[in-house]
C-alpha cells in the first residue's frame, strides 16, 4: 500500500472558487466548461480510500478516467499519453490532497499511469517496425537481382563491400541473401497478445500503477490472464493498483475494493451488484438453454 487516501475539493470550495470576482479565470466570459469542476459534487464524492487493488467502475462519463488523471497529476506519477486539460485543471489539482506515507521517491519513480493510448501507441510502434523491416527486405531483393547478374571487378579497397555483395548474390539464393542482410521481423502476435505483453513488460515490483481500462484489445481469456497477473503482482511483488474498468473478469478479482461511480452517493459495492455485470448475467441467463443443448 503506497496510496491510502485521496481527497477531492468540497462542493463548497468549488462554488466559492468559481464565483470569486478576483479570480482571473472568471473574468473571461468565453468559458462554458469548467472541467474538472462540477464533476464529483453531484456524486457526493470527496474521499477515496484504497486497498492493494481498487477498482473505479462506472459508465461512460462517470469520471473514472478523470479520477485517475487527478491522482496521477497530484502524486506526480509518470505517464506517457497526453490528456485533455482545461484552464481550471491546475487549480483543482492543487486543492486535492492525499495520504501516502509509504510513497517514497523511489516508489514514485517506479510508478506510472498506463492508458489505452499507451498500449495503442506501442502496437503502432511494433507495426511500423515490422513495416520498416519488410521495406528493407524488398530493397535487398532488388539489390540481389542487380548484383547477381552484374559483372564486377574490384578497382580499389573502397570497392570491397560492393565486391562482397556481388559475391554473396552469386553464392546464395535470394531468400538466403536477404536473411543474411536483414533482421527478422518482430515475432508476429495479435493485437491482444501484444497488448498483454505490454502490461507484463511495464509492470514491475514495488510500485503504484494507475490503469485506465486495461481490458481494451484483450479477449476474454486474456482478460482472465491479466487478472491473475495483476493479482499476483499485488500479492507477491508489492504492487498497488487503481484500475478504471468495465471488465467483469477484472472486477471479479479476489480481495479488491470497487467504487461504483454510477451510484449517488458513490459507494463500494460487490462486483455482482454492478449494473454492467448484471447485464451480462441476465443475457447469459436468457440464453441458458442454448449453452446446455
Amino acid at each position: 500500500m503506497y496510496l491510502d487516501e485521496f481527497s477531492l475539493p468540497s462542493q463548497g470550495w468549488e462554488e466559492i472558487y468559481l464565483s470569486l470576482e478576483s479570480n482571473p479565470e472568471m473574468k473571461r466570459t468565453c468559458y462554458t466548461n469548467y472541467y474538472p469542476f462540477r464533476v464529483f459534487p453531484q456524486k457526493r464524492l470527496e474521499l477515496l480510500k484504497f486497498e492493494p487493488v481498487t477498482f473505479l467502475y462506472g459508465g461512460n462519463g462517470s469520471g473514472k478516467t478523470t479520477l485517475l488523471n487527478l491522482i496521477a497529476e497530484r502524486l506526480q506519477i509518470k505517464r506517457g499519453a497526453r490528456f485533455n486539460r482545461s484552464s481550471f485543471y491546475a487549480a483543482y489539482v492543487a486543492q486535492c490532497s492525499f495520504e501516502a506515507p509509504r510513497l517514497t521517491e523511489e516508489i514514485r519513480e517506479n510508478s506510472r499511469m498506463i492508458t489505452s493510448d499507451d498500449v495503442f501507441d506501442y502496437l503502432l510502434d511494433l507495426r511500423c517496425l515490422n513495416d520498416g523491416v519488410d521495406q528493407r527486405r524488398e530493397e535487398l531483393l532488388e539489390e540481389y537481382r542487380e548484383e547477381r547478374y552484374a559483372s564486377f571487378r574490384m578497382q580499389s579497397l573502397e570497392d570491397y563491400e560492393k565486391l562482397k555483395r556481388n559475391n554473396d548474390a552469386k553464392r546464395y539464393s535470394g531468400s538466403k541473401y536477404v536473411k543474411k542482410n536483414v533482421m527478422e521481423n518482430i515475432p508476429s502476435k495479435s493485437n491482444g497478445e501484444s497488448a498483454f505483453g505490454f502490461f507484463t513488460e511495464h509492470i514491475r515490483e514495488n510500485a503504484l500503477y494507475l490503469l485506465d481500462e486495461p481490458e481494451n484489445s484483450l479477449a476474454a481469456d486474456l482478460q482472465i490472464e491479466l487478472s491473475r497477473f495483476l493479482e499476483n503482482s499485488a500479492r507477491f511483488y508489492h504492487c498497488q493498483f487503481i484500475i478504471a474498468t468495465h471488465s467483469p473478469f477484472l472486477l471479479a478479482m479476489n480481495h479488491c475494493k470497487i467504487y461504483d461511480l454510477d451510484s449517488v452517493p458513490v459507494c463500494a459495492r460487490r462486483w455482482t451488484e454492478l449494473k454492467h455485470v448484471r447485464t451480462y448475467y441476465e443475457f447469459f441467463k436468457q440464453h441458458r438453454d442454448s449453452f446446455e443443448e
